[in-house]
């Protein structure tokens, strides 16, 4: 019978079907699925944890009646053309308690199967199939009552490398890390398997978070390996699965306490590699979600691994180039370890000002609002040991020619905590940023920094008039030094352009000077 099926069924050349099929695997290390392209419009689901996934048993109700309907497709593993028997099995309603376990595997086998996306016409049914079949186990794993066995987890696991770890393929990007700022407003590229990649990320979200899992079994399975692979797909260009990836994660490291210092490792890792290799990556920002997150539920006093962590990862993380891709989500991180340990403070501004921008005017901007958020959670004592390079570079920013970098830098001043600790320090921070106020209250093109630096003026002036006096004289007595030294320099040039058309209109030769000729012996 299966003999007369078989010979019914079309036969097509096996090179095709290497080239446009991926089947059945038996190991988790062995599913990788060729490059997708985007279909926005074919994903009916809502991107996040708690996406509803109700209707999947009437929409089955046509397919799923107790009768099997037995398919064949061509399938491929590592190479191997082989026949895998696909059949939609019956619903869980309608078997016994007893046998729905056994079920439960069985369609999870079923669902190992993975399908080629790259041709929307091909395999059609059998994608339904299995879509429909993932949808009943994410069902089923939500309902569960009862402790999901070894044997399940096993069976869970396997499926989910199956679909999840592959092989992750992009259009060439050897421009992006310079054109950075571009990369926001780009088309992000959407996996055209989403429909089917959703589903299973989100079955393992609900199997993870269920009740039912038991962490000390389901460690053997959602292990560091596969971690490491859950890690590997934060590099995903599509910005939905890394959404999921970024709450899968997160609930792995809530739920697997044994895991947590190898997860915060292994980010470590990849943060290391982005910065001081590729500076290519797509899921920084979600990693550094998560890790905020982790941040504030650091306790205290902190572990020196933290600090360290703060040290070697977070505060580099501000040298590549392409850092408004995630400056929000680390500018958060580092502000939580700030507020947890005030003493941080120091080493977070010197590491600020190590990466300062010198001619990236909009990072700059980004930079002095970072430095605000630090600022408002820094102590007296800290401030105090960093005021003075601090003040320095922000003095510059106040005379930047860009009037977003001057306006943003004249804005600290809107901060009444930073505005009293400058206050209290008046005497140091004054003389370094006053030549800076004066010339742009005299000189600076924009309007809206001048206003903005006449009204910061005012609060010195009003705070301390005779400070500010003796600063005011100070600056003019270096203007006049400075003006002296300028006329100088200006009528010797004056001179000796007239010594050289004198010589010029009298063609008489140029004499040199013995000193000249003795300093140059060899001529």
């Amino acid at each position: 019978m299966i003999k007369q099926i078989l010979n019914r069924l079309p036969r097509k050349p096996s090179k095709s079907s290497d080239n446009r099929e991926v089947g059945t695997s038996t190991s988790s290390s062995n599913a990788y699925t060729s490059s997708r392209n985007s279909d926005l419009a074919s994903n009916h689901y809502a991107n996040s944890s708690g996406a509803s996934f109700s209707g999947s048993h009437s929409t089955n109700s046509g397919l799923n009646q107790g009768n099997k309907i037995s398919q064949v497709v061509n399938a491929k593993l590592n190479g191997n053309t082989v026949a895998a028997s696909f059949e939609a099995l019956p619903n869980f309603r309608d078997v016994p308690n007893s046998e729905k376990q056994n079920l439960f595997i069985r369609k999870l086998n079923i669902c190992c199967i993975v399908f080629d996306f790259t041709d929307p016409t091909k395999n059609v049914k059998e994608k339904d199939i299995k879509r429909q079949t993932l949808l009943e186990i994410v069902d089923y794993v939500s309902s569960a009552n009862g402790k999901f066995s070894e044997i399940v987890m096993q069976e869970i696991v396997k499926m989910v490398s199956v679909n999840l770890f592959r092989a992750l393929t992009s259009a060439p990007r050897e421009n992006k890390v310079l054109l950075a700022f571009d990369l926001e407003e780009e088309e992000p590229s959407m996996d055209s398997a989403w429909p089917h990649l959703q589903v299973v990320y989100e079955f393992l979200l609900r199997f993870v978070a269920s009740p039912e899992t038991d962490a000390k079994l389901a460690k053997r399975y959602i292990d560091h390996s596969f971690v490491l692979r859950l890690l590997d797909l934060f590099d995903s260009e599509d910005p939905r699965e890394r959404e999921y990836l970024k709450t899968v994660l997160h609930r792995i490291y809530g739920k697997f306490m044994v895991h947590r210092p190898f997860i915060r490792k292994a980010i470590n890792n990849i943060f290391y590699r982005f910065i001081f290799e590729t500076e290519k990556h797509n899921g920084i920002a979600e990693l550094l979600e998560i890790l905020g997150s982790i941040i504030n539920g650091f306790a205290l006093p902190l572990k020196e691994e933290h600090k360290l962590f703060l040290v070697r990862a977070l505060i580099p993380l501000h040298k590549p180039k392409c850092i408004p891709m995630y400056h929000q989500q680390l500018s958060y991180c580092i502000t939580q370890f700030v507020e947890k340990d005030c003493k941080l403070a120091d080493t977070v501004i010197r590491g600020l000002l190590k990466y300062w921008p010198i001619t990236n005017s909009s990072k700059e901007v980004m930079f002095l609002g970072e430095l605000e958020e630090v600022l408002e959670a820094t102590q007296l004592a800290e401030f105090q040991r960093c005021m003075v390079p601090l003040f320095r570079q922000i003095g510059r920013c106040l005379s930047s020619s860009h009037f977003q970098v001057a306006e943003r830098a004249l804005f600290l001043w809107n901060n009444d905590h930073i505005e009293t600790l400058i206050k209290q320090n008046r005497n140091v921070i004054l003389p370094i940023i006053f030549p800076f106020l004066e010339k742009n209250a005299r000189s600076h093109w924009n309007p809206a920094v001048q206003s903005l630096t006449l009204n910061v003026r005012k609060i010195f002036s009003d705070t301390d008039p005779e400070l500010f006096e003796e600063c005011l004289h100070k600056f003019e007595e270096d203007q006049a030094q400075e003006n002296e030294v300028k006329s100088k320099r200006e009528s010797t040039w004056k001179r000796l352009e007239e010594i050289a058309a004198m010589k010029a209109a009298s063609n008489e030769p140029v004499l040199v000077s013995p000193k000249a000729t003795t300093r140059n012996p060899s001529c």
